[in-house]
């Protein structure tokens, strides 16, 4: 059996990161989404990265599945644009960011350090 800190190391092995200040010049491109995989209560306590959608990490599969006939889909997860994710330390964002990447999406990054990193970093939430 594998560990939490197993799957998290392996994870990160094989998935791209972005730092705070790269994501921060990405902002408000078209080409962009921005992913919170935190569970509503904690982005209405903590705030989130405006210009993000939740998408929590338990309905992530389901989400992004992208048939037509999937009643679950979220258009938004297109697998033509760059797609960050993050949550709060960056251990849920790389483990949904290795499971997109399982799915076929190729341009998946997970925002290093999460929103701890990003408050650090001198940037805001916006609650």
């Amino acid at each position: 059996m594998k560990t939490f800190l197993q799957l998290l190391e392996q994870a990160n092995s094989e998935i791209n990161q972005i730092s705070c200040s790269e994501l921060n010049d990405a902002l408000g491109s078209e080409d962009l989404v921005l992913v919170d995989v935190r569970s509503k209560e904690i982005i209405q306590s903590d705030g989130a990265i405006e210009g993000s959608v939740n998408i929590p990490r338990g309905m992530l599969e389901f989400h992004a599945d992208q048939r037509e006939e999937n009643p679950f889909r979220r258009p938004e997860l297109d697998p033509n644009k760059k797609i960050v994710l993050y949550c709060g330390a960056g251990g849920q964002s790389a483990l949904s960011s290795k499971t997109l990447q399982d799915m076929g999406f190729t341009k998946v990054f997970n925002l290093t350090g999460g929103t701890n990193a990003w408050v650090e970093a001198g940037f805001s939430l916006k609650k």
